[in-house]
């Protein structure tokens, strides 16, 4: 296999369209989400339509040893990563304490822990061939705190800065690692999320532009890359700093409530 990208949650949404857009420029692929059968069917149709090699790993990566048994997965049947993208998350409405708690800490073991591990697993070998490529999915949501949906926010924070903290690690080294933050998008997550229901979601860009955009600014290797953002949501990332927090949380939980 040649240019490999391993991406995770790439049964669907941003996750399925970097697979795309990768077997596009003619690279193999190692995909990994929980559904088997949708990987086949995503298997299947890249290697038909670009002659691409894809390795299909099914996996739920709440689960705690995964990350360690997809890489060894991957190293031992010889597969060289060239590209790391943690795409794989969820979200989920509703106020902390009176959601399940259950959901809540599978959210903070695959947005962070996961995405932690694979990096950690995976970076080494980057580092002793001065190669490669890392793109962590994040949100907009990072910039902020997020009432009503506290775990969320709390996890794509943590994505962004722990990205652009070791972006900095390995600033003398040929190693990028972007950090994508879409806004509202037309994926799966607003209807396992219940964002569905919110103002914030009522009008989306599609899963297509924002994997578009960060798979580019990975291949240029930029920092940040913040897309799929409407004019008056733009807007309003620019004014964040400047808002009295008080002020924010109300704006920011208002846009979250059902309709």
């Amino acid at each position: 296999m040649k240019n490999v990208a391993l991406i995770t949650g790439a049964s669907s949404g941003i996750g399925k369209e970097l697979a795309r857009i990768h077997a596009e420029q003619g690279g193999d692929l190692v995909i990994v989400a929980r559904s088997k059968e949708k990987l086949e069917a995503l298997k299947s149709e890249l290697e038909s339509n670009h002659g691409v090699q894809v390795k299909i790993i099914a996996k739920d990566l709440t689960v705690s040893n995964a990350p360690r048994e997809i890489y060894d997965e991957v190293s031992n049947t010889g597969i060289e990563v060239e590209y790391l993208i943690n795409n794989a998350g969820f979200g989920g409405r509703g106020k902390f304490y009176e959601r399940s708690w259950e959901q809540d800490l599978a959210m903070i073991d695959l947005n962070v822990v996961a995405l932690t591990a694979l990096t950690r697993h995976f970076l080494p070998g980057f580092v002793s061939r001065n190669q490669g490529r890392i793109l962590n999915v994040s949100s907009t949501a990072s910039f902020m705190p997020g009432p009503l949906q506290a775990v969320y926010y709390a996890t794509k924070a943590y994505v962004t800065f722990f990205g652009n903290a070791i972006a900095e690690e390995l600033h003398d080294t040929n190693i990028t690692v972007t950090t994508l933050m879409p806004g509202a998008t037309e994926t799966e997550f607003a209807k396992v999320s219940g964002m569905d229901k919110t103002d914030l979601f009522d009008k989306t860009v599609s899963a297509r532009s924002v994997a578009k955009d960060g798979y580019d600014g990975m291949l240029n290797g930029k920092l940040d890359v913040v897309s799929g953002l409407r004019t008056n949501q733009k807007l309003m990332m620019k004014m964040i700093p400047f808002m009295p927090k008080k002020m924010l949380l109300k704006q920011i939980r208002k846009l979250q409530e059902a309709n």
